[in-house]
């Protein structure tokens, strides 16, 4: 093959991309590979994260066009309007990352008795399935019924790989700690992106005859400064024997996004280092 079709074949030159939780670690990495491909990114996330500020970076360092939004995914009026202010600046939407999650640091803390699932708070049960399932449904019913009714567009929803295998409570283990105070992974992390997977399915085959294709990826645990004993144990659990490095998974990101994933839908798409193969 060419390499003028190399780069059409994973080029996104014009289309604008909406990216829930933009701003933050992997958000911001998706938006990377978007502009670096051509497309427009729009960086979607609370107005603490400062979407508009990380819109700028990318718009100056990579020439592109961009768009930092600040609403509440979980507000319906407030998808609806960002809709509609995506319409204005750019006249349409071609792509939608649902990546927003509530995803607490369980590694870092010690005594965490309320993430057990013995003592897990209703409140943080119904804010993590807000963000993570009710945002990722808001998002896919505004705007891609917008891309089902121009007959193209693509959905990719970041699930995990916490969403095909149950976590191993032994990594957030803590010495001299008594069974009832061990920090847990939370029992929404695991529901919010296996309901992800679910709702991938669901869009791929609802929306197939519009010509919008939806996927997920389901991506292993990234290096972010864990400490240092929670990596160890984690990195043996994965036959490439580490952790992901936060760019790792722009390949995938833009694959999905891309004509060159023409004929894909309805797949989650694993890129864990293996570990879900043991």
């Amino acid at each position: 093959m060419e390499q003028n079709a190399i780069k059409d074949l994973f080029g996104l030159t014009g289309r604008v991309a909406v990216i829930t939780g933009g701003a933050g670690l992997l958000g911001y990495k998706h938006a990377e590979v978007i502009a670096r491909a051509g497309g427009i990114p729009v960086l979607v996330d609370l107005a603490a994260a400062h979407p508009e500020t990380k819109a700028a970076q990318l718009a100056a360092e990579y020439g592109v066009k961009s768009l930092g939004c600040a609403i509440d995914i979980t507000k319906a009026p407030q998808v609806t309007t960002l809709l509609e202010t995506i319409l204005e600046r750019f006249g349409a939407v071609d792509i939608l990352i649902n990546n927003a999650a509530n995803n607490p640091k369980v590694e870092s803390s010690s005594g965490q008795a309320w993430s057990r699932m013995e003592n897990f708070p209703l409140a943080v049960w119904e804010a993590d399935l807000a963000v993570g399932l009710t945002g990722a449904f808001l998002c896919s019913q505004v705007i891609g019924a917008e891309m089902a009714r121009r007959k193209k567009g693509v959905i990719v929803n970041v699930a995990s790989d916490l969403a095909i295998i149950a976590p191993d409570q032994r990594l957030y283990l803590q010495e001299g700690l008594p069974e009832d105070q061990q920090p847990a992974k939370p029992v929404t992390y695991s529901v919010v992106k296996a309901g992800l997977v679910g709702l991938t399915r669901y869009l791929a085959t609802y929306w197939a005859h519009c010509g919008v294709r939806v996927n997920a990826i389901s991506p292993g645990g990234v290096y972010n400064g864990q400490p240092e004993d929670f990596v160890r144990r984690l990195a043996a659990l994965i036959p490439l024997s580490r952790m992901a490095h936060v760019d790792e998974y722009q390949g995938a990101i833009l694959f999905l996004c891309s004509d060159a994933s023409s004929y894909m839908t309805g797949t989650n798409l694993v890129i864990d280092g293996g570990r879900s193969c043991w």
